[in-house]
């Protein structure tokens, strides 16, 4: 009788241990994302609560938090935070709304491509901000200039992208549907279009990204309002806290904007040309 006791008891243990060894390996990712982010955030604090350096340069995470209530209590907080965001969203939305179409038309036409396609790797290879003051003198240090700077950072990598997601379009399939007598229409919209939607959107990721370094860049040179006009005024006068609260900000949406993206890709999964 307890031997067999015994025997349950061990089946249950190792029923428990795998199924939390199942958990763990389900959500290995977030586990040590979550446990490293844990130890970086302690190490921070012990390091701002220590002494060994000075607060004023590195603040602490009790410190930005602090800091992050104090503005929220701030009316300006919440029109910077406005400001940039219509700056993000109007210049990465006129970016798309671009870069798409042009990328796509680009890719299915050579003549065009030899018309635009110096101009397009000509504005790829200069640097952004170098065209800043260029944009300043033109449309001043209000929304617009910014608008303009994210425009130009989004841009060039959605276009590119989807240029070469139709120029990676498999030219066999192509050919098959041609013999069959079908339409262009039906061509692109049917072996052409699924297969350069996974480009569209890496393109659109990383435009994401140049777009907020653009809001970023844009506010600190020359602006009035926004989230890098705020962290430009608290570095000015070592408010280490404020510029975190700042940084972290941009950092978290970045990341809202990329999880967005993961959705809508995943929505049009199905679009994905099946191997062969």
């Amino acid at each position: 009788m307890t031997i067999s006791v015994d025997l349950e008891l061990c089946k249950q243990s190792r029923r428990r241990r795998s199924r939390l060894a199942r958990f763990y390996l389900e959500h290995e990712r977030g586990a040590i994302a979550g446990g490293a982010l844990v130890i970086l955030l302690l190490v921070w604090e012990a390091i701002g609560a220590s002494g060994l350096v000075d607060p004023l340069f590195i603040s602490s995470p009790t410190g930005v938090t602090r800091a992050a209530w104090l503005l929220s209590q701030r009316r300006d907080f919440w029109t910077d935070l406005q400001v940039s965001a219509t700056e993000f969203m109007l210049g990465y939305g006129a970016a798309l709304a671009v870069a798409i179409p042009l990328g796509l038309a680009l890719g299915l036409s050579k003549r065009l491509q030899y018309l635009i396609g110096p101009f397009v790797d000509t504005l790829n290879a200069v640097p952004r901000v170098t065209l800043l003051p260029l944009i300043i003198i033109w449309c001043g240090i209000g929304i617009w200039s910014k608008v303009v700077v994210v425009f130009l950072g989004a841009v060039i990598p959605i276009l590119i992208n989807a240029q070469s997601g139709v120029k990676a379009s498999e030219a066999r399939f192509i050919r098959v549907a041609r013999s069959f007598s079908a339409s262009r229409f039906k061509i692109f919209s049917s072996i052409i279009l699924p297969g350069v939607v996974p480009f569209i959107f890496t393109g659109a990721k990383y435009g994401a990204g140049r777009a907020l370094l653009g809001v970023v860049v844009g506010e600190l040179y020359a602006s009035t309002a926004g989230l890098g006009h705020l962290i430009a005024d608290a570095g000015n006068t070592f408010q280490t806290d404020v510029v975190f609260v700042g940084a972290l900000l941009f950092m978290a949406a970045g990341l809202i904007v990329v999880a967005l993206l993961d959705v809508f890709e995943q929505r049009f999964e199905r679009w994905r040309p099946s191997p062969r």
